[in-house]
């Protein structure tokens, strides 16, 4: 599937980025234990028991390309300890020095990828999304000039691509299908594309931006 195309005549830049400054957090959103989002969704036992969760941010680039907007993905390294070989967004762990989530996600993808921060508006925040292994991940929406380069970390990074917005927040992409994790059946969402195979988390915050965007 060519990018052009699967974008051409479904979504138009200009509306995404207008529903964004509607729908969208402008602020840090409030973090508690009691989100909305997060792996317990489809799985009401799966929340971690360690307290206090880990906090983290990740950002979603979006790229208005003449076809159509696309969104940035990485594929991790197959060699790191955890979460080996799969895609994400760029991002990670906050630290003390960042002011917002925002400041974490954009220090990260810079860091990961080597997107220049100045190169990305930030529009806005999805609430919290809270994992089964621990972590509450503050997902960043951004808007990236097309003019950036890269610089990948090939320590943690071994590849990043795009893929048409259209494709990710069409609800006929996103499956639900389930295996054994940590011992017990686990429900996720997962949207395959062109042989790459998106699932978990990512899954689950593509999820959660058509949701707030669309749904």
């Amino acid at each position: 599937m060519n990018l052009a195309t699967a974008a051409a005549g479904q979504f138009d830049a200009a509306d995404f980025f207008a529903r964004a400054g509607e729908r969208l957090a402008h602020s840090p959103p409030q973090v508690s234990g009691d989100t909305r989002l997060g792996d317990h969704v489809l799985n009401p036992d799966f929340l971690p028991t360690a307290v206090p969760y880990r906090d983290a941010a990740v950002l979603i680039p979006v790229i208005a390309r003449p076809g159509g907007p696309t969104v940035l993905l990485t594929q991790r390294t197959p060699h790191l300890s955890s979460h080996a070989g799969q895609i994400a967004f760029p991002g990670g762990k906050l630290e003390p020095g960042d002011a917002t989530p925002a400041a974490g996600a954009l220090r990260e993808a810079e860091e990961e990828i080597g997107l220049d921060p100045a190169l990305v508006e930030v529009l806005g925040y999805l609430d919290p999304y809270l994992t089964g292994t621990g972590y509450r991940i503050v997902p960043v929406v951004g808007r990236v000039d097309p003019g950036f380069r890269l610089d990948l970390n090939v320590h943690e990074v071994a590849e990043a691509f795009e893929v048409p917005l259209a494709f990710l927040m069409g609800p006929e992409n996103h499956r639900r299908n389930s295996r054994i994790l940590l011992g017990a059946p686990r429900t996720f969402y997962e949207v395959p594309f062109e042989g790459r195979y998106i699932w978990g988390v990512t899954a689950g915050i593509i999820r959660a931006l058509y949701e707030r965007m669309y749904g």
